[in-house]
């Protein structure tokens, strides 16, 4: 017998088989009762809330750019994305970071810290005027900022040179 089969030409071949019975003469019993009202499912009212992040503007995933700060326009976020502590977006521009799923031209949200653990990706202030979206490994006194694509080198830097603005909270 064929793997897939309508239903309709499987009932003959079973009965000619002994395994089912004639359908002729079949009358289905119908069980009369109330019917069931299923409750709609519930939503939880965190589910539906979003919280309005500010944008901060554009952060450089390849070459670094000038840190630029803009607090007129805001992302909808689901709260439910939200740790604690402050946290706001940015506009991901360029391509050094696609192997970490972060794509250029889409707004991430970041979590507002001045310190991270080695590994994490960061907003990282270079000279106190250039800000970019790296991984951050820590390598004794040096602090090294990581591409995620083989075609950028790894930036590395003494401790005073580069400070943590966030991490990375959310795709």
């Amino acid at each position: 017998m064929p793997a897939a089969m309508p239903a309709p030409n499987v009932m003959p071949l079973l009965a000619r088989a002994g395994f089912a019975e004639s359908r002729e003469g079949f009358v289905p019993q119908v069980i009369r009762g109330e019917r069931c009202h299923w409750p709609a499912p519930s939503r939880s009212p965190t589910r539906r809330r979003r919280s309005a992040l500010p944008l901060y503007g554009r952060i450089a995933a390849g070459t670094p750019i000038e840190a630029l700060r803009d607090n007129s326009t805001t992302v909808d976020v689901p709260v439910t994305l939200l740790g604690s502590g402050a946290h706001y977006c940015l506009e991901v521009q360029g391509d050094s970071m696609v192997e970490s799923r972060i794509q250029k031209r889409r707004h991430r949200h970041h979590q507002s810290a001045d310190t991270a653990e080695s590994g994490e990706i960061v907003v990282a202030l270079i000279d106190d005027t250039e800000a970019t979206l790296k991984r951050l490994r820590k390598k004794g006194a040096s602090i090294a900022l990581e591409p995620a694509n083989a075609a950028y080198e790894t930036r590395i830097f003494g401790p005073d040179r580069v400070k943590i603005q966030g991490r990375l909270a959310g795709l």
